[in-house]
Order: C-alpha cells, then structure tokens, then sequence
C-alpha cells in the first residue's frame, strides 16, 4: 500500500533511508560505545586486580610497603578462607621498599614478594620475555621486573640486578638475578614494582618462615566482590583487616565508574537521534499519503487501521536499521577483538590497543530498547492521521 511506483519519485523515499541508515549508525555508536567503554574497564579492572587481589587480609598494625607487620593466620583460618563461596584463589604475600642500583642509574623499588603455589596467571599473560620467577629454596634469588625498568636501567634478563633494602635506620643488600620482564602498561605498578620469592623478604625483616604481610583473595567474579568481603569478615579473626580492591585504590575505581555515565550520556543521545529520524520519517509518509489516507477513510477504513499500516511501515524502517547496525557493530569488534587494528598511546592509556568486550546481551538489550524507544515515540505523530478529512484531501488527479 505504501511503496513507491517504480516510475515516480516519492518524496518520502530518500528520508525513508536517511532514517533507516541513521537508525543504523545510532545502533552502531551505541554498541561500539558500550563495547569499548566496557572492555576498557574489563581491563584497566584486570590489571589493577592482577598486581594485588579481589580482597587483602592483613594486620591492623600494618604501616605502608615499605614497613609491615608481620603475620600469622593458622591453617585452620588459611582453609575456611579458601572455602569461602566464591574464592578462587588464596595466596600469602609481602612488600619490602628499596632501590635498584647500576652503575648509572638508581630507581626506588617495591619488592612484591609470593611464594610457592602462587597464581602465576595475571604475570605469565603479561610476561614479554624470559620466564617466571621459581619458588623453591635453590632459586631464591630470582626475580621479575617490569619492561619500564628495565629500560630505565638499561638491564635485561640474565643481568643481575644490585638492590638495596630499609630495616630500620640500616639497609641490605642484595644480588638478584633477572629471569623475566613483563609489561602491563600501567605505570602507577610497572614503574615501582619487582615480582620474586617472599622468603627474601622474610630473611630481610628477620621473620620466621610463616610470618607474612598478609594474604591476597582473588574471586571467581569481580561483581561478587561486596558479598565475599562479608563473607571473609565473617571467617576472619576481629584483629585481621580485610579490605576490597575498591578500598585499595579508590581513585582509580572511581575513575572507573565516571565511565558508565558516558555510556548513559551516549545512549541517550543516540537514541533520541533514532527516534527523532523514525519521526522525520513516518511524518513524511503521512504528508505525502494524506490522498491515500482519505480514500480509505471513505471506503470504511477506521483511524486505527489506517495508524497501523503506517506504524508496521516504521517498524519495518526500525527493524532494517537496527539489523544493519548490530551486522556493522559485530564485525567491527570481532576485527578489534582478533586484529587489534586501532592501536593505543600507553602512556595515555595504560593499554596497547583499543579493548573491546563483545557479550551478546549487549546487542540484545540496545536493540530491544531503541527498537522500543522508537515505535513509542510513534505513537505521538501517528495521532495526526484521526485529524485528516477526506474531504479536504481527495480530489481528482
């Protein structure tokens, strides 16, 4: 009833695919926002998750990095943390503060020290070259340090590295042979931190062979972060403190979650543009059918019927464009998420590469809720087809 003789050009023709095409582009921007935006989170999340943990228990007497309180949790408390319903993964851990000399160069340090049965996942991801450090008593003196101090120093793997340890009002030295370099890009850990065995520190501050900083708890879902840190409370001596990532490092997850308002601001732009376009689109229609719209009406033809003609023709205008755009926005990420085509500053964005997070319900929800949005808004203008007179509009041609 509504389409174009083959022989005359509608007026409404080219604004029906400008609307389509728009609808496209918005779906388009909205996915690609949300699927970048998201996996930009996922990973700067991973990261600083990666150098610490989900949860951290350790002494209320602790100081800083580089002056800890020694600790000690019975195996039995060891255990009921691990069973804990959502843990993944517990680990003993210490700092110690020092500094990395050459002969050139000298840069102040932290020495992350774990021990055997660490979660080596987040080091060998992000390992360039060489290998992980090994835990065993014939291989203590093995360590890991980031690509940026590495090329500071001017040193590499197989080099060893001279460092200098504060206790007290007196420092340590010692030699320690480089097995790996990694690189996470993030400065605020890459520029300060060395990965090796905690029994060096442990010799360091004179602490017996179970004394620790404290324990790391990594969980099998980040979002379960809020119920797991009650439920380690629970299980936890009142004199441990247990604290989240997010109490950790408030900025940088607050700085995280400013990212979800420009999601929000994103799509709602976005949205109106696909509603306002569908708009356009349907108005047009009816303008250039108004002839057609009072024929029907004086063969019998109700108000209703007539509305949704016109509305079936939009949601078929709303369907086109919302298919095209998840078809645009699926390729687009799946090329990211496999080639890496647009690249990134590290130094401006802590990553290589723009991140992206392709989850299905994404494309599903934005679908849904512009296709929604749209035929609502539809349902304003459509109203003008009851005020139009067959007699004012037919006449013969």
């Amino acid at each position: 009833m509504l389409q174009h003789d083959k022989g005359r050009d509608g007026f409404s023709r080219p604004l029906v695919g400008i609307a389509t095409y728009t609808i496209a582009l918005g779906v388009l921007v909205m996915l690609m926002a949300v699927c970048i935006l998201r996996g930009f989170q996922r990973e700067i999340r991973g990261k600083v998750v990666g150098f610490g943990s989900h949860i951290t228990v350790r002494s209320y007497g602790w100081v800083n990095d580089y002056d800890e309180i020694p600790l000690i949790i019975s195996d039995d408390e060891v255990a009921a943390m691990a069973a804990t319903r959502g843990v993944a993964h517990l680990q003993p851990y210490a700092y110690k503060g020092g500094m990395i000399k050459t002969d050139d160069q000298i840069q102040g340090i932290i020495f992350k020290g774990l021990g055997a049965g660490f979660d080596s996942t987040f080091f060998a991801k992000h390992l360039l070259r060489g290998r992980l450090f090994r835990t065993d008593s014939t291989a203590r003196n093995e360590i890991i340090i980031s690509q940026s101090l590495a090329s500071k120093l001017l040193i590499d793997t197989g080099d060893k590295a001279r460092t200098y340890f504060w206790t007290g009002n007196n420092y340590r030295a010692r030699a320690f042979t480089i097995v790996g370099i990694y690189n996470t890009d993030l400065s605020e850990f890459d520029d300060h931190y060395i990965v090796g065995n905690i029994a060096q520190i442990q010799a360091l501050n004179g602490w017996n062979n179970g004394e620790v900083a404290g324990y790391e708890i990594t969980l099998d879902d980040f979002d379960n972060l809020d119920d797991a840190l009650l439920n380690i409370k629970g299980v936890t001596r009142p004199d441990l403190a247990v604290t989240s990532i997010r109490e950790e490092q408030p900025s940088m997850f607050a700085w995280l979650d400013l990212l979800n308002s420009n999601i929000i601001l994103i799509l709602t732009i976005m949205a109106f543009v696909c509603a306002a376009s569908v708009i356009s689109a349907l108005l047009i229609m009816i303008f250039e059918k108004t002839s057609m719209i009072g024929i029907l009406k004086t063969l019998g033809a109700s108000d209703r019927s007539i509305r949704r003609i016109f509305l079936l023709k939009s949601a078929a205008i709303i369907a086109k464009g919302i298919l095209i755009g998840d078809a645009l926005a699926l390729i687009l990420c799946l090329l990211q998420s496999n080639l890496h085509i647009v690249k990134l500053d590290t130094a401006s964005y802590s990553m290589s590469y723009v991140p992206i997070e392709t989850d299905p319900l994404f494309f599903i929800l934005i679908s849904i809720a512009t296709a929604l949005l749209c035929l609502l808004a539809l349902l304003l203008p459509s109203t003008y087809i009851s005020h139009i007179q067959p007699a004012k509009t037919i006449r013969v041609e």
